[in-house]
């Protein structure tokens, strides 16, 4: 392991960490393509989508909890369905992130293509914007139900599982934008702590990559929680819905060609 590509490394977990900071999502969607594509581009080691996995689970946990905490000092975050969503979605992607060793890179690829395009195409859906601090109802059943379901397969590709909670809170549970950021961080450091715990026993993680990572995700994590809060809401939902495309048209070409 080379010490350029710890630093890029590095250098990837701060930018993933902003715009997860920033767009409310754990950062799996965008790290695991970065970090499967742009160090072979440097003409550093490629690595397998395997250590991907467990490099990105790191980062997730790490850039979910610290831009949480800053959306929580905003007051944009709702602790039931933290709670309630976070508990279900660890327990799945405890099971996935445990699994995931005896699953093929080819259909760890697969599964995440086809789950973020299904998650990109529902982001474009046009939605009428609840006010910000309008009460949250919680649909208890179905969001324990939805939150299970995204952690098993969020946990077999090593996400915390964002890019498919943000559109089914927005779009399925009528969750208010900003307060969906900032819930679906504490939801997703919930279900990236269970799945850190599974690839940590089974030996799926690079602590060299992972301390480099940390370093950089830590800083980016919470400069972007701070930016978020005075971003139009149209453009945070523009932005969520275009990095989870690109991530999802770029791995469908992977696997195509």
């Amino acid at each position: 392991m080379t010490s350029n590509l710890v630093l890029v490394v590095s250098m990837l977990g701060m930018a993933g960490a902003f715009i997860a900071g920033l767009a409310g999502i754990g950062g799996a969607v965008i790290m695991i393509p970065l970090l499967y594509y742009v160090p072979p581009i440097l003409g550093l080691e490629k690595l397998s989508l395997q250590a991907v996995a467990g490099v990105t689970i790191v980062q997730v946990l790490v850039a979910a909890g610290t831009a949480a905490w800053v959306h929580k000092s905003h007051n944009l975050f709702n602790r039931s369905l933290v709670v309630w969503m976070g508990t279900s979605i660890a327990i799945g992607s405890f099971a996935g992130g445990l699994g995931a060793k005896y699953v093929s890179e080819e259909v760890l690829q697969f599964v995440f293509a086809a789950l973020a395009l299904l998650a990109a195409v529902v982001m474009f859906i046009p939605r009428k914007e609840a006010g910000e601090n309008q009460e949250v109802m919680i649909n208890r059943p179905l969001s324990v139900t939805c939150a299970a379901i995204i952690g098993v397969l969020s946990g077999l590709i090593g996400a915390g599982g964002a890019f498919l909670l943000v559109p089914i809170m927005l779009y399925l549970l009528k969750i208010p934008l900003r307060i969906t950021i900032g819930s679906s961080l504490g939801i997703v450091f919930f279900s990236a702590l269970s799945g850190f715990i599974g690839k940590a026993l089974t030996g799926q993680i690079p602590w060299d990559l992972a301390f480099a990572i940390i370093i950089g995700a830590l800083p980016g994590a919470y400069l972007g929680g701070k930016v978020s809060k005075i971003v139009p809401v149209k453009i945070l939902k523009v932005l969520l819905a275009l990095l989870i495309s690109t991530s999802a048209v770029k791995m469908w070409l992977n696997l195509i060609y």
